[in-house]
């Protein structure tokens, strides 16, 4: 098992919630956390057709197999188990009892919000983030070799090509969670939705244009990011809403939250092809975000980053609230570190004014980082570093 970051938050909240919830896509390592970090709970599968059929029809008794508690994983496929787990933790007044994990937003995310208010930690677990595979010694040596693996654990651990592993997550994907969540028809046209989104992410997000590219309605683009969303595919990133006297872009951005599913979907197949693709610089943007929306969920915090843009193209890529002021992050894909790439941060800084504001940070493909006079330079291979 990789070392995951998220351990520290899971094992904090068991102290003071008596249900953990461990959500995230299929295959980011959920099952293995929870059972690492509750090596002494019973374990139960509700993907298993015996223990789902028991817990559809007898959930009182199901639950009380386990006067300790249990890791129920994949809990969204039997939802109704929220309802009567609610009166056993309340009766029990144990901390850490349950650990329900599961890879669907909805059902489950709507469960626990009516059923468990107040009783639940949640901990969101992305693929492997570039900190943990460093202190799991799988990190690519090469930027563009990330790029194109991503950070599910499977294609570092089985040591799978990507070009393998991808097709069979797409289809099983499309083939499960699509049809759970959403009467899709035509799951190739959903399949070109899904392209079609990753040739979008670092952009800004125009769902008619999308659904007019992709042969559907508006409602429809609307519906089916929102699965996507659900299953930790993608991210809106929405607009900082601070004006700072100045015109602001509405619409929010869009970004993978896997840079290999990415780099698939866009029918890259090698490092080579990452190196010289029109989309490189989406990719790195794209891993970026994903890497600094990993961070927060791995301490148990909700994301809440956004960018700043204005009507006249000035631009932040990534800004976040923190206690001491707003930290800006600018992103570029270059391995070579250019003077004119502070230009921006310099104007973000006069553009903020009075408003609180921490050194701006600025993350490239280079191989150096260091502090110039406006900006933390930081390399990619460092980011998550102290």
């Amino acid at each position: 098992m990789y070392p995951r970051q998220a351990r520290a938050a899971l094992e904090r909240l068991a102290r003071g919630f008596p249900v953990l919830a461990l959500t995230g896509p299929r295959q980011s390592g959920k099952t293995t956390l929870a059972r690492a970090c509750f090596p002494d709970k019973p374990y139960v599968s509700l993907e298993n057709p015996d223990e789902r059929d028991f817990a559809d029809q007898d959930p009182r008794r199901f639950l009380e197999r386990f006067p300790d508690g249990a890791v129920l994983d994949e809990v969204q496929r039997c939802p109704a188990l929220l309802s009567w787990l609610q009166g056993i933790v309340d009766e029990r007044q144990r901390m850490g009892s349950f650990v329900l994990t599961g890879s669907a937003q909805f059902d489950l995310i709507a469960g626990m919000s009516q059923s468990l208010a107040g009783r639940v930690g949640r901990v969101e677990l992305l693929p492997l983030s570039v900190a943990e595979m460093r202190e799991g010694d799988c990190l690519p040596s090469a930027l563009d070799r990330l790029l194109l693996n991503g950070g599910y654990p499977a294609i570092y651990q089985r040591d799978l090509a990507a070009a393998d592993w991808f097709p069979n997550y797409v289809a099983t994907y499309l083939e499960r969670d699509v049809r759970q969540m959403i009467a899709v028809r035509d799951l190739s046209q959903f399949q070109r939705f899904v392209r079609m989104c990753a040739a979008r992410s670092g952009q800004l997000l125009n769902l008619a244009g999308l659904g007019a590219d992709c042969g559907i309605s508006a409602a429809t683009a609307r519906e089916w990011l929102s699965v996507l969303e659900a299953s930790y595919l993608v991210a809106r990133l929405p607009p900082y809403f601070q004006n700072f006297g100045k015109r602001l872009v509405k619409s929010p951005k869009l970004y993978f939250l896997d840079v290999g599913l990415m780099a698939w979907l866009l029918g890259i197949r090698d490092e080579t092809s990452v190196a010289t693709h029109a989309a490189r610089g989406a990719l790195f943007e794209t891993w970026v975000v994903s890497e600094l929306i990993k961070q927060r969920f791995n301490a148990g915090q909700p994301a809440d980053l956004y960018f700043w843009r204005d009507s006249a193209g000035h631009e932040i890529d990534v800004v976040y609230e923190t206690p001491a002021g707003l930290q800006a992050v600018e992103i570029k894909s270059g391995s070579t570190f250019a003077p004119d790439w502070t230009d921006g941060l310099k104007k973000w800084r006069k553009f903020a004014g009075n408003v609180p504001t921490l050194k701006p940070v600025l993350v490239y493909g280079g191989a150096e980082s260091h502090e110039r006079e406006h900006c933390f330079v930081t390399a990619w291979q460092d980011l998550g570093q102290g």
